[in-house]
């Protein structure tokens, strides 16, 4: 479909103008501070540690995870910082007390390295998304935000991408900003263009990320007026014939007519916001033909998800767009990704060239392997993945596999450009494509797509567990 048929406008601006941000310190929980607090005084807080990021499990029946947010992870990171007005505010609350803790906050910053996987890529079952590197003090600090952000850009790219492999390549519209809060309405559409949308409703995602905005009428517009006719030709003035006529305010075949009548044959598209999607528009498209609309294409919305989606693919319906609002901002049913940040290595001195020593978790359902952990991916003679080698001690690997872990932060100095989401959404069709067929589909065969395979360490435990909220 094109710009001029959805009222899509290209924006270049990839970045918010000059302003300083605000901090992102307080984004955190009490509790990460009261842990620095006592770090401080057991002596643990200055040691060299290395925290992960990883999903234990993926949501049920999911074969993959998309990475996103990386983004903003990272300007989180170079935004955390303790001012005077937030040091005032912990004092006066009691939250912190006067002394090292505070000089501790004062001279905060990340110092440390961060590696982790490229936004577009996908994640399977503990993959380290991020790898964290400093002392334990000024990576524990962090587990909130990062987590914060994580959890919810990837579970909107991953449904995001869900949809994108249920549509067959037709035009997807993301309309959720109503649905969510405005700051997550942008991240939404931000990580929904990386999972394989190609259009938002949402502005300040187009000012900030440069991703194509769209959107013409709602069903106000057509109560505003007299008649149908009289909104569709104020429409069709204003915005032209190439734009999408929404057509179901009263009936959708009396709206056809009406708008054909009024905007010509050539009208760009229309609309269908409500009843039955896949036999109004069989019925549509026969009567926009026999209008002589036969360019004219055919935009639905309603509640959809990657199911229903796919079930209107699979009944071949003469469908060119769809419009996602809801379910996509939400996550299709699993607003976060289940991601955790886990301690995984810490020395037992201060000393610079202090040894690492693995530690991990035990508990049942939620047992955590130690060691930092290298990753590479195998292929087979098509270029599909085959698996996912965790290591953590120096494994032989073959020389065709791939290393999906990119250097994001470097003593403390962002060192990757990610500004640009056109990159990462490339990615992520590129990644998906060496996926089996049948698990690109709402109903994967293998869940997840490929295995994990451990060298040199004892396999984890895989059992599900559900979820039951808190902390993890």
């Amino acid at each position: 479909m094109t710009r001029a048929a959805t009222g899509v406008c290209p924006n270049p601006a990839a970045s918010v103008m000059g302003v300083k941000r605000p901090s992102s310190a307080l984004l955190t929980d009490h509790y990460e501070l009261t842990m620095v607090a006592s770090a401080l005084r057991s002596g643990v807080a200055h040691r060299r540690a290395v925290f992960e990021v990883f999903a234990r499990r993926l949501p049920p029946n999911r074969a993959y995870g998309v990475v996103a947010g990386i983004d903003r992870v990272l300007d989180a990171v170079s935004r955390f910082r303790f001012d005077e007005d937030t040091i005032r505010y912990l004092l006066d609350v009691g939250i912190v007390q006067d002394g090292e803790m505070v000089e501790w906050l004062r001279a905060y910053a990340f110092r440390g390295d961060i590696t982790g996987y490229a936004e577009g890529e996908l994640f399977f079952p503990y993959s380290p998304v991020l790898t964290v590197t400093g002392t334990f003090a000024e990576c524990v600090v962090l587990e909130t935000v990062m987590l914060s952000v994580l959890n919810h850009d990837c579970a909107v790219a991953s449904a995001a991408a869900r949809m994108a492999d249920a549509a067959g390549g037709r035009l997807l519209i993301e309309g959720g900003s109503r649905r969510t809060d405005p700051e997550s309405a942008v991240a939404a559409a931000r990580a929904g263009f990386v999972g394989g949308f190609d259009t938002t409703s949402n502005l300040e995602a187009g000012r900030r990320h440069g991703i194509p905005t769209g959107g013409t009428t709602a069903h106000a517009f057509v109560l505003a007026h007299g008649s149908e006719e009289a909104a569709f030709e104020a429409q069709r003035a204003t915005l032209g014939v190439g734009s999408t006529y929404l057509v179901d305010t009263f009936d959708v075949m009396e709206g056809i007519r009406r708008a054909v009548d009024v905007v010509g044959s050539d009208i760009g598209a229309i609309r269908i916001d409500s009843g039955q999607l896949e036999e109004d528009s069989r019925a549509a498209r026969n009567l926009l033909d026999s209008l002589g609309a036969t360019d004219c294409r055919i935009v639905v919305s309603s509640d959809l998800d990657e199911f229903k989606v796919a079930q209107l693919e699979a009944a071949d319906a003469p469908i060119d767009a769809y419009l996602v609002g809801t379910s996509l901002v939400t996550g299709s049913g699993h607003p976060t990704a289940q991601l955790v940040y886990k301690l995984v290595s810490i020395a037992d001195s201060d000393a610079p060239d202090a040894e690492l020593r693995a530690v991990g978790k035990l508990s049942p359902g939620k047992r955590t392997l130690g060691g930092r952990k290298d990753v590479h991916r195998t292929v087979d003679a098509d270029g599909r993945f085959t698996g996912e080698i965790l290591s953590v001690l120096p494994v032989e690997l073959q020389d065709d596999t791939m290393n999906p872990q990119v250097p994001l932060v470097r003593d403390g100095e962002i060192v990757a450009d990610l500004t640009d989401p056109t990159e990462a959404r490339q990615r992520c069709n590129e990644r998906r494509s060496r996926l089996r067929d049948a698990d690109r589909t709402p109903w994967p065969t293998h869940s997840p797509a490929i295995p994990t395979i451990w060298e040199g360490v004892e396999e984890p435990l895989s059992t599900p567990v559900p979820a039951a909220g808190g902390a993890q």
